[in-house]
C-alpha cells in the first residue's frame, strides 16, 4: 500500500476517531431527550432508509460488486428480511424512561443510553448488519459510529447518504450515525474501539478479540460452523429442502449455514438421495481431494472460494463434469474432524461436508467434535421426530442454540416462525468466548438503572437459620455427630 492506503501514525487515527466522537456526543446529548414517539419514528426511518426497494437494490448490487460475495437477489432479501423482522421486535416496545414497574418488589427500572456504539462489521453483510446495528442503537437513544471492513465501506457509505436523508426527513440530527472515512484502517478501528462507550464487534475473530482488548465495554460475537444432524425419524425430503435452501442462500456468506450434515443410522443414503433432488451434487473422491487441495490456504478457504456459485466453485478448482457445472450446492463425504480435514470447518461457502454416524449418540459426539474444532458455541441444527432429543442435545452440546426442523441460516437469527430476536450477530456465551449467549438486541444498548423502595413490612422475608440450613445439617452434620465448623 502506498502513503495514501494508510493513516500511518496512531496520533492521526486518535484525532480523526475524537472529532467523530465529539459530533456523535453533541448529537447523542440532543437525542437524549427525544420521547419514545420521536425515538420510534427515527427509528422507523432508519429501517425504511434500507427497505426502500430501490435503496435495497441500490445497496445489494453494490455490496455484490464490490466485495464479490453473494448474489444480489438474496442480498436483497436479507437486507428485507432482517430489517422488517427487527422492526417487529420493536414495535411497541419501551426504551424510553421508564419501562417496567414492580409495586410489589418496590422496584422502577428506567432505560438509559449506553452513550456512542462504535460498530465493528463485516463485509459479508455491509449493509444488513450495519443497519440492524444502527436500529438497535437508535432504539436506546445512542448515537453509532460504524466501522465496516473495507471491501463494504462504500456500501455502507450509501446507506449512510439513505440514512441521512431519512433523520433530515424526521428532524433528527445526523450526526447521530456515520462512519470512520475510508480507507478504513485497522488504526482507526482500534481507536473507534478505544474512544467509544460501548463496542459491538461482529465477523472476523480478530476484530472481535481486539474489542475485547479495547479496555471499553464490548460485545463480541463467536465465528459458526453449524452441524445439523438428521436422525432416522426425519422427514427427509423436507431436511433436504431446508438444507439447501439454508446453505445456497447469499452463496453461504451466514455463519448460521449448515457446514456439516451427519446422518444417523440407514438414512445416510436415502439423505443424499434426497439431498441431490434438492440440488446438490456428490464429489467423487478425487474431485474432493482436488477441492481440497484448490479451495484451502492452511486450513482456511481461500478468498476466490468464498461466497461464490457452487459452478464458479468447481471451475476454479479444474472440476469440469457436467453435473457440478450445474449443482446449487456441492457435497463432500468426510470422516475426520480437525486441521487435517479443512471440509470440517467452516467454509462460508456452498460445499458440505457429509457425515455418518451410527446412532444418534455417535452423531452427537461427532457435531460436539466438530464444534470444539471451529463454532463453540454457536449453534447445532437437527431433523427429528424426537422431540426428547432437541432437549437432549440443549444439555449436553456446547452450544447456544439447538435449530429443530428448521432452515438453519434463516432461523438462527430470528424468524416470523420461531421466538429468537432478528439479529445477524448471534452471541456464543463463554464457550465461544462471548460475553453474550443470546442473539444481539436492543437490550444489549441500554443502561438499566434501578430504583428501589422499602416492601411493605408484610413482604419482608428474613429467614431463619433453621429454615436455610435444618434439612443439611440433619442429614450431613447432626447425624454423624460432628459439630459444626469441627
Amino acid at each position: 500500500m502506498g502513503g495514501k492506503d494508510r493513516l500511518p501514525v496512531t496520533g492521526d487515527a486518535a484525532a480523526i476517531v475524537a472529532a467523530l466522537v465529539a459530533r456523535a456526543r453533541a448529537a447523542q446529548a440532543a437525542f437524549d431527550a427525544a420521547t419514545q414517539d420521536e425515538v420510534d419514528e427515527v427509528v422507523t426511518a432508519v429501517g425504511w432508509a434500507i427497505v426502500d426497494p430501490e435503496h435495497n437494490r441500490a445497496l445489494s448490487e453494490l455490496a455484490v460488486g464490490d466485495t464479490g460475495l453473494g448474489n444480489v437477489k438474496d442480498k436483497m432479501a436479507k437486507n428485507r428480511r432482517k430489517t422488517m423482522g427487527l422492526l417487529r421486535d420493536l414495535a411497541g416496545v419501551k426504551s424510553v424512561g421508564v419501562i417496567a414497574e414492580e409495586p410489589e418488589k418496590g422496584l422502577v427500572e428506567i432505560a438509559r443510553p449506553v452513550g456512542i456504539v462504535g460498530a465493528i462489521t463485516p463485509s459479508t453483510n455491509p449493509a444488513a448488519t450495519p443497519a440492524n446495528n444502527i436500529i438497535n442503537a437508535l432504539k436506546g437513544r445512542n448515537a453509532v459510529i460504524v466501522a465496516p471492513s473495507p471491501k463494504g465501506a462504500s456500501t455502507l457509505s450509501l446507506l449512510l447518504s439513505y440514512i441521512h436523508a431519512e433523520l433530515d426527513r424526521v428532524g433528527a440530527p445526523l450526526d447521530l450515525v456515520q462512519q470512520v472515512p475510508s480507507p478504513v484502517t485497522r488504526e482507526v478501528t482500534a481507536e473507534l474501539m478505544r474512544q467509544v462507550d460501548l463496542v459491538v464487534a461482529t465477523g472476523s475473530q480478530t476484530n472481535v478479540r481486539a474489542a475485547y482488548a479495547s479496555g471499553t465495554p464490548a460485545i463480541g460475537v463467536g465465528a459458526g460452523n453449524v452441524a445439523v444432524i438428521v436422525d432416522e425419524t426425519a422427514d427427509l425430503a423436507d431436511a433436504a429442502d431446508k438444507i439447501a435452501r439454508s446453505k445456497i442462500f447469499d452463496n453461504a456468506t451466514s455463519c448460521s449455514s449448515e457446514n456439516s450434515v451427519i446422518a444417523v443410522g440407514a438414512i445416510a443414503e436415502p439423505l443424499l438421495a434426497a439431498l441431490s433432488a434438492a440440488g446438490g451434487v456428490l464429489l467423487e473422491e478425487g474431485e474432493a481431494r482436488q477441492l481440497e487441495r484448490a479451495m484451502f490456504t492452511a486450513g482456511r478457504p481461500g478468498p476466490t472460494f468464498v461466497a461464490q456459485d457452487a459452478s464458479a466453485i468447481a471451475l476454479r478448482a479444474g472440476l469440469a463434469r457436467p453435473a457440478l457445472l450445474d449443482a446449487r450446492f456441492l457435497i463432500v463425504a468426510e470422516t475426520g474432524v480437525g486441521p487435517a480435514h479443512p471440509f470440517s470447518g467452516e467454509k462460508l461457502s456452498p460445499v458440505l461436508a457429509f457425515y455418518r454416524a451410527a446412532d444418534f449418540a455417535a452423531a452427537a459426539a461427532l457435531a460436539e467434535r466438530l464444534l470444539r474444532y471451529q463454532g463453540t458455541g454457536h449453534s447445532v441444527g437437527l431433523h427429528t421426530r424426537d422431540e426428547k432429543r432437541a432437549v437432549e442435545l440443549g444439555l449436553t452440546l456446547p452450544v447456544c442454540r439447538v435449530i429443530v426442523n428448521q432452515a438453519h441460516c434463516f432461523a438462527t437469527g430470528g424468524s416470523f416462525d420461531n421466538a429468537l430476536p432478528f439479529s445477524l450477530s448471534m452471541g456464543c456465551g463463554t464457550w465461544g468466548r462471548n460475553s453474550i449467549s443470546d442473539n444481539l438486541n436492543y437490550r444489549h444498548f441500554l443502561n438499566i438503572t434501578r430504583v428501589v423502595r422499602p416492601l411493605a413490612p408484610e413482604l419482608v422475608r428474613e429467614p431463619t437459620e433453621e429454615a436455610l440450613f435444618g434439612a443439611y445439617l440433619r442429614k450431613y452434620v447432626r447425624k454423624s455427630g460432628r459439630r459444626p465448623g469441627a
